[in-house]
């Protein structure tokens, strides 16, 4: 059997040329699909962070009622709450009435009527009376342990009141409507005015039927935020999953994988800040197109509080950028970083020599890191991140905790294999595989 002639190649194409050609190619497509990869990774990071905010402030009724707790100690929300159940259980006290009646019993005793003509001017005064009183005592119910008691039974029964905020769902102690978040003080005025029954204010036991809600919130956007928020709901287990697996992607697919890892983290870090400063002009635009019902400092101390998670997280992501990428940065080949690394080296080898001259040795633990020190400064760092990864709700105060275990644990690290690596009496000297 004769064998088939080969394909020839195209007229005036070297085959090596169009293996070159083919290689570049590759070459190409894979920086663009790197670059593509770490543009998202950035623009991702931020936009988890948010998604994990929403997920978990909605559904961890815990650490909402924590969240929402401090509210209750607020100056602000404690006033904005005094004037609502203020007006709330109001007692209806016709001073003039109350005045005249008066005026016109003492006429009948036979008083002469410039008393009871006095008398009728303090109408006005006995309405002020009336208001102090029951300001008073809703101070005092508001700033009381009571209070904080019912603040926050109210919220835990409404685990969900965040749902409600952002998607409108359900009906609880905190409501949604016509982009109004409100909450449900009833509890609170109903005290307030059975403690101004047991104090002798009898008419609090007449309060008219009112509306008895505290507004928390009010955006005419709040609509429109409530099918992001929702998307976000959903995508919240995921996402940040998925924007770790994309960035590491772009950083494997990368020709200078260290170069890459810095960009990948000072864009995410960038994009974190430029996030935060976002919502410092939104809350400035958001209190400053309040109603004027609204107590703008109540709104204010709400509007922080809620997002004090987000805004930390925010935070940590930046710091966390910086730092990796500056570890990244000192382990490369620059003229900086070896100067670096290269006194580190001279300062482990300097303690080394000073503890052989002591007469400390570490044996075989030390010629043996001084061996493997690379796969066991990677462990190291795989096993940081991990605990990073696993910590929940990581702070800036967590990564700088973490880096200082990381810089302690490099520098053992360094001075066993710089033990290994000095020449005892008996031994020669020991280099690291």
């Amino acid at each position: 059997m004769s064998t088939p002639p080969a394909t020839p190649a195209p007229a005036g194409v070297p085959p090596a040329a169009g293996r070159a050609g083919r290689s570049r190619g590759g070459r190409i497509a894979r920086r663009a699909a790197s670059i593509v990869l770490l543009v998202l990774t950035c623009v991702l990071v931020p936009v988890s962070l948010l998604a994990v905010w929403v997920h978990d402030i909605a559904l961890d009724t815990d650490r909402y009622v924590a969240t929402v707790r401090p509210l209750a100690q607020d100056p602000a929300v404690q006033d904005a709450a005094v004037r609502r159940i203020g007006e709330a259980v109001a007692v209806q006290v016709d001073g003039d009435q109350v005045a005249s009646d008066l005026a016109a019993w003492l006429q009948s005793q036979g008083l002469p009527p410039r008393v009871g003509t006095a008398f009728k001017a303090l109408g006005p005064r006995i309405d002020d009376a009336a208001r102090e009183v029951v300001e008073k005592a809703a101070g005092a119910f508001v700033r009381s342990d009571r209070f904080a008691r019912v603040w926050t039974d109210t919220n835990r029964l409404a685990h969900a009141s965040l749902v409600h905020a952002l998607t409108g769902q359900g009906r609880g102690a905190v409501g949604v409507a016509d982009g109004t978040v409100t909450l449900d003080v009833g509890a609170a005025v109903d005290a307030v005015a059975q403690q101004l029954v047991d104090a002798g204010v009898a008419p609090a036991a007449q309060i008219p039927t009112v509306d008895k809600q505290l507004v928390l919130l009010h955006s005419d956007q709040l609509a429109k935020a409530r099918g992001a928020a929702h998307l976000l709901d959903v995508v919240g287990n995921w996402l940040p999953a998925l924007t770790a697996l994309l960035g590491t992607a772009g950083v494997l697919l990368a020709r200078r994988r260290r170069r890459a890892l810095m960009a990948v983290m000072l864009g995410s870090a960038g994009l974190c800040l430029l996030f935060s400063l976002a919502f410092v002009v939104a809350r400035h635009y958001y209190l400053d197109h309040l109603p004027a019902q609204v107590s703008r400092p109540a709104a204010a101390a709400v509007f922080d509080t809620l997002l004090h998670f987000l805004k930390a997280a925010l935070r940590t992501a930046l710091v966390l950028g910086v730092v990796v990428a500056l570890g990244a940065y000192l382990s490369g080949d620059g003229r900086l970083p070896r100067a670096v690394r290269g006194r580190a080296e001279r300062t482990a080898d300097a303690a080394a020599r000073w503890a052989g001259a002591h007469g400390v040795r570490t044996g075989r633990a030390g010629e043996w890191t001084a061996r493997h020190r690379r796969w066991l400064t990677t462990g190291v760092l795989l096993v940081l991140t991990l605990v990073f990864a696993l910590w929940n709700h990581p702070t800036v105060p967590t990564v700088l905790l973490l880096v200082l275990v990381l810089l302690a644990a490099l520098a053992v690290l360094a001075l066993l294999a710089a033990t290994g690596r000095t020449p005892g009496p008996d031994r020669t000297e020991v280099r690291p595989g």
